[in-house]
């Protein structure tokens, strides 16, 4: 009877500590390994980094790294493909836009970090979105301002920019997620990546279709000795919005080859034969 009522109790003392998969040394251990800081999926800046730190040279090369090349936003995620294709015509048009979408990308990052631990999760959303607004208007209304011309011609595109997916997708990708000094550098990373290939696309397509080089930048921009017409010879689909689609299709598959032949490894001359 007493072996049967050992047994029995002996039973009840372990049964909890076998339902939880743990030792009794494992109970009593208050010793942790150290998580490090998560990384987002499209960026090389850690999330929930503490405050008010300034990045080092690896994470600042890194990001740009991501921003320009490896998670570039309009040749890889394919964010923004609305204003990328029909702003494009001219590299005037292309290199206004892109600059101001730079502006608004690092602004908006720079903005929602600073106010990430104010706005609740049931809000953050429209806290973005307004913050978004603001930014896009004022940089809108500083065009108009200084540059009309520019701002005549590029029109509905300037507001446009708060719809953007790559800033509404950054902000809560990575912006509410970490300081703000790392929410700018990743801002004006990727805004940087949408210029330069905004502004590649514009110089492709006006210098196919319409033999020139920054056309109408003295009128525009105040700069005309950007100005450059080289040909006659126009071939005028590539000013077309068909001629954005088959040149930023070739753009696309011109980055993923030139990795493709990266990534096969080289052989041998014995090899071959």
């Amino acid at each position: 009877m007493g072996r049967f009522l050992l047994l029995e109790w002996v039973q009840q003392v372990t049964a909890p500590i076998a339902a939880s998969g743990a030792s009794p040394a494992a109970k009593h251990s208050t010793q942790v390994a150290p998580v490090p800081a998560p990384l987002d999926s499209t960026s090389a800046v850690p999330v929930d980094s503490p405050g008010f730190t300034l990045p080092d040279r690896a994470e600042a090369s890194a990001t740009l790294e991501a921003g320009l090349w490896s998670q570039n936003v309009g040749l890889v995620q394919l964010l923004g493909l609305c204003p990328l294709l029909a702003v494009s015509s001219t590299a005037v048009n292309a290199l206004g836009l892109g600059l101001a979408t730079l502006v608004a990308l690092t602004a908006t990052n720079t903005a929602i970090a600073l106010i990430r631990r104010l706005t609740s999760a049931e809000v953050r959303i429209p806290a973005f979105v307004m913050v978004i607004a603001a930014v896009v208007t004022s940089i809108e209304l500083a065009m108009h301002a200084f540059l009309p011309a520019l701002h005549a011609v590029l029109g509905i595109f300037l507001p446009l920019i708060v719809t953007n997916c790559a800033i509404l997708g950054r902000a809560e990708a990575l912006a509410s997620r970490t300081d703000p000094m790392r929410a700018a550098l990743d801002g004006f990373a990727m805004g940087l990546g949408f210029l330069g290939v905004l502004l590649l696309l514009g110089l492709l397509r006006e210098g196919i279709g319409q033999g020139s080089l920054f056309a109408d930048a003295g009128r525009l921009l105040g700069l005309p000795w950007l100005e450059f017409d080289f040909s006659t010879h126009r071939f005028l689909i590539a000013a077309l919005p068909p001629g954005a689609f088959v040149l930023l299709g070739l753009l696309i598959a011109a980055r993923q080859a030139w990795l493709n032949r990266r990534a096969r490894p080289l052989s041998s001359p014995l090899d071959r034969t």
